[in-house]
């Protein structure tokens, strides 16, 4: 990868970097200024690289991590960069469309230089961006509260941090209580709902259906529900690859229920002409005698799930399953 030319303000010694005030990370965004407690505009949030000091309602700021976008947007923040080819196709065309909010590129093809001369105050990062962390933190403050599987209590517990300490960042705590109570009340109601019930976790790609336990078995892990396929052997939260998964083989699994992610709806299939998950799935002939298929048992999630997995995504997805369960009594 090229190298990026950071602005002026950047380049400078970590002697005076450490000694500026409008600046609370040095280096590594883990670390804080000698005299940051006494900065009064500063607020000390829990980040997956521990305790760390960001500025309190940044102006500037560079929104990376695709699941805090709808907490970022219900708080009134305007972001100046973001990735745009992440943003889900409806609800984001005023920050898709917004030539004054600049292009960030991808996780894949990051473009360094765009975030740069955005000069953001902060920059929310982690998730699909975790791994160029320390190159966003040259170029401003970089806060990872992304979920995680790997976060005590799981991914759907760490939407709630997540939304507990962006509501620190941006002053919008009031705000933050009541996104983590609507998720909480969806999530209850679904584990409510849902008595063991065998389920296929499934996820349509590139035109097929294939295990999608890897990515939304977060989903199910608070439900009462029996995943009739584990994640075993799939690369952690991967859902791009074909993995041979055979009609057959759920066929004879024969699960009560199916639950559906639809990562074309969400991607326009790249380059493979997307298929509704819908069509998929009554136009598979091995299915005809599935429970799921004979009890229209399928919930299928937002089709812009894929690219928003936040707190408010999965309070949508909570509620789906419980309307879904209570209806199938």
């Amino acid at each position: 990868m090229r190298s990026v030319r950071f602005r002026k303000t950047i380049v400078v010694t970590s002697t005076v970097l450490c000694a500026g005030m409008a600046l609370s990370a040095c280096g590594e965004s883990g670390g804080t200024s000698a005299d940051s407690g006494r900065s009064q505009g500063n607020v000390t949030v829990a980040t997956s690289k521990g305790d760390l000091e960001v500025p309190r309602e940044p102006a500037r700021v560079a929104a990376l991590d695709n699941t805090s976008f709808a907490t970022l947007k219900a708080f009134g923040v305007k972001p100046v960069v973001v990735p745009k080819a992440l943003l889900p196709k409806a609800g984001f065309e005023d920050w898709k469309n917004d030539s004054s909010i600049k292009d960030a590129g991808t996780h894949r093809e990051p473009k360094f230089e765009a975030i740069n001369a955005a000069e953001p105050d902060l920059i929310v990062g982690g998730y699909r961006f975790t791994d160029h962390h320390d190159k966003l933190a040259k170029i401003a403050t970089t806060v990872d509260v992304a979920p995680s599987d790997e976060a005590a209590g799981g991914y759907v517990n760490s939407l709630r941090t997540q939304t507990e300490e962006l509501g620190k960042i941006f002053g919008k705590e009031d705000e933050a209580k009541e996104i983590v109570a609507a998720l909480d009340k969806a999530r209850d109601a679904a584990a409510q709902a849902t008595k063991g019930e065998s389920v296929f976790l499934a996820v349509a790609s590139a035109g097929k259906i294939d295990n999608g336990a890897s990515r939304i078995g977060r989903l199910a892990e608070p439900l009462k529900l029996k995943n009739v396929l584990s994640a075993e052997g799939q690369d952690s939260t991967s859902v791009h690859d074909n993995s041979g998964l055979a009609p057959e083989t759920i066929a004879q699994l024969n699960p009560d229920w199916m639950i559906m992610m639809d990562r074309d709806a969400a991607t326009g299939g790249e380059g493979t002409e997307a298929v509704a998950a819908k069509k998929l799935v009554d136009g598979m002939e091995a299915w005809d005698k599935t429970t799921f298929r004979t009890k229209n048992q399928v919930v299928y999630l937002q089709s812009d799930f894929y690219v928003t997995e936040g707190a408010q995504a999965y309070t949508d997805a909570f509620n789906k399953v419980t309307t879904a369960f209570n209806a199938a009594g």
